[in-house]
């Protein structure tokens, strides 16, 4: 992969963002910048970087042409107020607006600008190798509100249609033609109804799509809450549960098909859909 940062002098922004996309990134990514205007490399921008061990002191200003821009792969652009440089062709492009800390010429305002363009490099170093997910066919969430009424009134209106279903507790608004599913539910303090309600869903094809998520998780070091199960009470579904970094908990589900719905067992027991995962007594 071959990623391109441009600016106007690429003397500050887009130079601090290549050091530190070097630094930061697979050493397989080969990383460049440019700049429409290039008015030399700054030494703030040297110093700022020097902070994070990163040595930029050997980077020149550079102009497009200089860099082959239309091999690229990604291109991203770091200007705020200014007309950045443009490159023609499909290529995937970002913007960053970072605002030019050289118009303040003070060392703090390269800190700044320096600490935003790592942060947006670091989400890009976890994008680079980004291994295949599920192939979700719908979405759900569900959201805590204050006042269930007043809420369901609001998104009502922003969805344009009535809620589904409510009760009391909660209320469901259904979008077919979004493949959406969203649960309101009053913020009481007391546990949701775990067949129904539940914090962040996508659903799947088939019961073979619920399993090779689960493999697929395992393989990136997902955390697993709860393996793949086909569970009959309540809703019946093929179900995972996974937790996301902050410890949301996500289902990624599929629907039983009638013939597998006419193979529920009397007593209604979860099957689990991977040998091995089953919890022992």
């Amino acid at each position: 992969m071959r990623i391109l940062f441009l600016c106007v002098a690429n003397s500050a922004r887009s130079q601090m963002a290549e050091g530190l996309a070097r630094a930061m990134l697979p050493a397989s990514v080969v990383v460049a910048s440019a700049g429409s205007a290039p008015g030399g490399l700054n030494p703030l921008a040297v110093e700022a970087l020097s902070e994070d061990g990163i040595d930029i002191s050997g980077h020149w200003s550079k102009r497009l042409e200089d860099v082959s821009p239309d091999t690229a792969d990604l291109i991203v652009t770091l200007c705020a107020d200014e007309v950045c440089p443009f490159v023609p062709g499909s290529v995937r492009r970002l913007h960053w607006p970072i605002n030019d800390p050289a118009s303040a010429n003070d060392i703090d305002a390269f800190r700044t600008a320096r600490d935003q363009i790592e942060a947006r490099i670091k989400v890009l170093a976890g994008l680079i190798d980004l291994p295949g997910g599920p192939k979700a066919a719908e979405f759900h969430a569900s959201l805590r509100v204050r006042d269930l009424a007043e809420s369901t009134r609001f998104y009502g209106w922003l969805l344009n249609t009535w809620p589904k279903e409510w009760t009391h507790r909660y209320a469901t608004f259904v979008r077919d033609d979004l493949n959406l599913n969203l649960v309101l539910m009053v913020a009481d303090g007391k546990d949701l109804h775990h067949d129904t309600l539940y914090h962040l869903g996508i659903g799947l094809p088939d019961k073979a799509a619920v399993v090779d998520t689960y493999h697929r998780a395992v393989a990136v070091g997902v955390p697993v809450e709860k393996p793949p199960r086909t569970t009959w009470k309540g809703t019946p579904l093929h179900e995972l549960w996974l937790s996301d970094p902050d410890g949301t908990l996500i289902e990624v589900y599929a629907r039983l098909t009638p013939e597998e719905l006419a193979a529920m067992p009397a007593n209604q027991e979860p099957e689990y859909l991977v040998a091995g995962t089953a919890p022992t007594v």
